[in-house]
């Protein structure tokens, strides 16, 4: 039984319940390279053991919330934590059902089938992440509908039916407003649990830092915790868009400082340069500086 991380956060019946269901399915030697550790341990014990259970019920998990959540973490701490390979799917306007389900291509003047990543996620049993499902077209939502409910079938034209093995799963991730998505229609949202992701406070910005960077003091990361939640009130309040509030593009600008790059420079890189509009960088930029106006520059 893998004891790693998240493992031990869980209660003991459903420590129990994650053995018994790593050992009902056995990892196949095929996929064996899809099961990936993730970047890092989840961090929220209610909602992990919420999500962990979800899944052994077998229940398909939608993650809803803003940037900078963890969604993504949360669906690579499942898929590991329960022995199961993953194929992550990001919806654009260019994934169609051939994409999904799998298409006709040449191989040695031969055609041959080329199985999606819902078909190979079906035959091995994996997890399929369905990243901003809410960008997904109305061709690769049909192909999820039958996938999802109660028929757990895969039809691919003029091949055949395959049935969803009994550990394959669906995470789904969701950011509202952005530019390009849509509203779930109602049938596509019955087939999940939906699960609210909370935003990252100060508390939780600073775990994750020190966990990233054991070798920093509290007092040497809270400036940057206390500049996240400048940066995201500032997005909450509509002041700025939400560019700049980027937790991926803090651990950039800290890992990039710790090689020697100055602190201004590591920032911009980071999260300034993501706002493309001058009037949000100069206000960034003021946050910065009001922030580590006077301090010794790392």
């Amino acid at each position: 039984m893998k004891t790693n991380f998240p493992f031990e956060e869980l209660t003991k019946p459903t420590q129990e319940l994650v053995a018994e269901f790593q050992a009902a399915y056995p990892l196949e030697e095929a996929v064996k390279e899809r099961l990936t550790p993730p970047c890092c341990a989840f961090l929220g014990q209610d909602l992990w053991e919420t999500a962990v259970l979800a899944l052994l019920a077998g229940k398909n998990i939608l993650l809803v919330g803003e940037k900078a959540t963890g969604k993504n973490v949360l669906a690579q701490n499942l898929a590991y934590l329960l022995n199961r390979p993953t194929w992550d799917i990001s919806f654009h306007v260019n994934i169609d059902a051939m994409t999904l389900l799998g298409s006709d291509t040449l191989h040695e003047g031969n055609v041959m089938f080329r199985p999606g990543p819902i078909y190979q996620s079906a035959l091995y049993g994996g997890f399929a992440v369905l990243d901003e499902i809410n960008m997904a077209k109305n061709e690769a939502v049909a192909v999820l509908h039958a996938v999802l409910d109660f028929r757990r079938v895969v039809d691919v034209p003029g091949y055949d039916r395959i049935y969803l093995h009994p550990a394959t799963r669906f995470i789904a991730t969701m950011n509202q407003d952005y530019l390009g998505t849509r509203p779930l229609n109602e049938a596509l949202l019955s087939r999940f649990v939906v699960m609210a992701m909370p935003a990252l406070d100060q508390e939780r910005v600073m775990i994750l830092l020190q966990r990233q960077f054991p070798d920093l003091s509290e007092s040497e990361l809270s400036p940057y915790v206390l500049l996240f939640e400048d940066i995201r009130q500032k997005a909450v309040s509509g002041e700025i868009s939400s560019s700049a509030l980027d937790f991926r593009g803090l651990l950039d600008a800290l890992e990039m400082m710790s090689l020697g790059l100055p602190r201004e420079n590591a920032l911009d890189l980071g999260l300034v340069n993501k706002c493309f509009d001058p009037y949000e960088r100069d206000l960034v930029h003021d946050l910065i500086r009001a922030r580590f106006s006077g301090k010794r520059r790392r």
